[in-house]
């Protein structure tokens, strides 16, 4: 950081006027474009894609939104399983996660949308997936009963390097839920592998921090270790925040900064809005001028996002790729040898569906 830059947030930070701050340097660091880079389409077709983990070179997992997981084999597309979820508005087949272990115990973990009467709820189950079939064994519930309905329903889960696994959950278009410590939404959750509550959980329970309104996305900064995570505003003020360990973020009490007991974004978009979504740091060489930010698919900023997030969790910079080019877009995950793989959501009910769409696009460097 140049000592411009860090005396303007100095004095920003001292006359209390860092949402100000924050919605300037949107405006100012949002309009600059990223350099160009190549991209293939690895599939199309897909219905609501929302979520992809990395299985092997050119072989991916993804779930569609509309129950159906689905298997990418090196450009074949072919249904591992479709499942009987609440499809509603947001909620559906959501989340995916591998198993820190997952070439020796093979699990899966998938977070879906369910009716109980009039009422909607989530859960998280886990799957052993078959690697000589391609098929599914027969699930486990490891989470239940997280609030859910046609809106707000989060749906990231992800394992952190503590090898616990962190799950978003979305207030549920009742606000109420996420200041309340004992309720599952408006979270941050975590729990282990088995659906265990980790000893060091701040309120014995699985909620590891509260507040939120929808994440939707989480990762860990591959230096420094700190959670990042991504989320919707209102209108506007959607936020990029480091999550600690039984942090209040404030919502609905707050929007954006605002009181002594509430964690502040460390950065936020002000009045505009760009609905991010699925979220990664680019620990990857091929990208060796964005090594270390963190990418942000979003939704309707229609764009790959891109944060340089300094030690001390200040967001220097931000460029925007692909502006406009695919559409909106759900998520965005490292592939394993180093590129992009990023998804689009334009039938999703609030995109203009494109020839081929939804798909999965892989980026690298041009």
């Amino acid at each position: 950081m140049d000592r411009r830059r860090f005396l303007i947030i100095s004095a920003t930070l001292a006359s209390g006027a860092l949402a100000l701050y924050l919605y300037m340097t949107y405006s100012r660091l949002g309009s600059e474009e990223a350099e160009e880079y190549g991209y293939s389409v690895v599939a199309d077709e897909l219905v609501i894609p929302w979520s992809i983990a990395v299985l092997d070179e050119g072989v991916y997992l993804v779930t569609e939104r509309i129950g159906r997981l689905t298997l990418i084999n090196r450009g074949r597309v072919s249904s591992v399983k479709e499942f009987n979820v609440y499809t509603g508005g947001e909620a559906g087949l959501l989340g995916l996660a591998l198993d820190p272990e997952f070439n020796a115990n093979r699990y899966i973990y998938l977070y879906m949308s369910y009716k109980s009467g009039v009422d909607v709820f989530n859960r998280v189950v886990r799957y052993r997936f078959n690697p000589a079939s391609y098929s599914l064994d027969e699930g486990r519930v490891i989470i239940d009963g997280i609030p859910g309905s046609n809106i707000h329903n989060g749906g990231r889960i992800r394992f952190g390097p503590d090898n616990y696994l962190y799950i978003t959950t979305g207030d549920a278009s009742n606000p109420g839920y996420s200041q309340d410590i004992n309720s599952l939404g408006g979270k941050i959750l975590r729990v282990g592998g088995d659906g265990s509550i980790p000893k060091d959980n701040p309120f014995n329970n699985p909620v590891y921090s509260y507040g939120h309104r929808n994440p939707q996305g989480i990762d860990w900064h591959p230096v420094t270790g700190v959670l990042v995570e991504s989320e919707h505003g209102p209108i506007g003020h959607d936020e990029i925040n480091h999550i600690i360990r039984g942090g209040n973020y404030g919502w609905p009490d707050v929007v954006g900064s605002g009181g002594d007991k509430y964690i502040p974004p460390i950065y936020e978009t002000g009045e505009s809005t760009i609905a991010p979504s699925g979220s990664s740091f680019i620990d990857s060489e091929l990208f060796i001028g964005y090594r270390d930010w963190f990418a942000v698919a979003c939704l309707r900023g229609e764009m790959l996002a891109l944060f340089n997030i300094d030690m001390e969790l200040n967001v220097v910079d931000v460029k925007r790729l692909f502006r406009g080019v695919f559409g909106r877009l759900r998520d965005v995950v490292v592939d394993s040898d180093g590129s992009l793989l990023i998804l689009t959501s334009n039938r999703d009910g609030r995109g203009s569906p494109r020839p081929g769409d939804d798909k999965v696009i892989k980026v690298y460097p041009g």
